[in-house]
């Protein structure tokens, strides 16, 4: 947990958050019954809906080496957006934004995933944005995750596979300078005004996968950068004190300031969707 924050000369968002906090996270569980792991992650008003799903055959590059794959897919969907945005169907073309993000995806998943375990299969990681209000590819990287470990303890329990073939836990998280001030997990508005944005990939070991971004007004200096890279340390390690606990009890996790500045950790049950509705009931 971070060190005290002092109370006067911390500057509070729009929406009310430090500039080392996260969003409010709602995960749901279980979306879809033939996944074999499904998470609805809820950041903010972001929300994605991942899935895992694995099938026989491998791309011909890998045929008859005995090793399988992984790929990701994302979309927007239709009104995740202010705009409408059409479908790829409607294009008759795939949209080279989404493209570059499962390519993305894809990649992350690849570093930390042992594809020597399960033979010529292919895992498919499936991001379908639901609302888009800033941070949509490092949601759907940490929400894919979490249905991955689902995916992967269905899969041992089912001998699928003999050992756990995730190698690491990751996370991601995005991190913006917006008029000088380092912000964690920008929005939409934040990342619209943002003169410099990048996104981190970042194993629970403190490692970097990938990074995505830079200045998009004028050049940032490394001693910026140094503190850039920081907040997106603390913003994963915030993020990851979700996969302490056993599955079978998912949770919510919201960050929130006491009277003195101290950060704390909220955590109650999360659930799957059918209890969630009966909850709200």
């Amino acid at each position: 947990m971070n060190e005290a924050i002092n109370s006067t000369i911390v500057h509070t968002r729009k929406d009310g958050r430090t500039p080392d906090q996260l969003r409010p996270v709602f995960i749901s569980h279980d979306i879809y019954d033939f996944a074999a792991g499904s998470i609805l992650f809820e950041m903010g008003k972001t929300k994605v809906l991942c899935a895992i799903s694995i099938q026989n055959g491998v791309p011909p590059f890998l045929r008859g080496k005995g090793i399988g794959w992984l790929t990701a897919e994302y979309a927007l969907l239709p009104m995740s957006t202010i705009t409408r945005t059409q479908r790829d169907g409607s294009l008759g073309k795939k949209d080279g934004r989404s493209v570059e993000i499962a390519r993305f995806i894809g990649r992350c998943f690849r570093s930390v995933v042992d594809l020597s375990l399960f033979g010529e299969k292919t895992i498919t990681i499936d991001c379908d944005v639901l609302q888009a209000d800033g941070g949509t590819r490092t949601a759907s990287i940490t929400g894919a995750f979490l249905a991955l470990e689902m995916a992967q303890q269905k899969w041992l329990n089912s001998r699928l596979i003999d050992k756990p073939l995730i190698k690491e836990k990751i996370t991601a998280v995005s991190v913006g300078v917006v008029q000088g001030r380092t912000l964690l997990d920008l929005n939409y508005d934040e990342d619209s005004a943002a003169s410099a944005d990048f996104n981190f990939v970042i194993t629970q070991s403190d490692k970097i996968i990938e990074m995505q971004g830079g200045a998009e007004r004028k050049p940032l200096s490394w001693e910026l950068f140094d503190e850039v890279r920081n907040v997106a340390r603390n913003g994963a390690k915030k993020l990851f004190e979700y996969y302490s606990f056993d599955q079978s009890n998912i949770k919510t996790l919201t960050t929130v300031q006491d009277k003195q500045g101290y950060e704390k950790v909220e955590k109650a049950p999360f659930f799957s969707l059918k209890n969630r509705q009966n909850f709200s009931q």
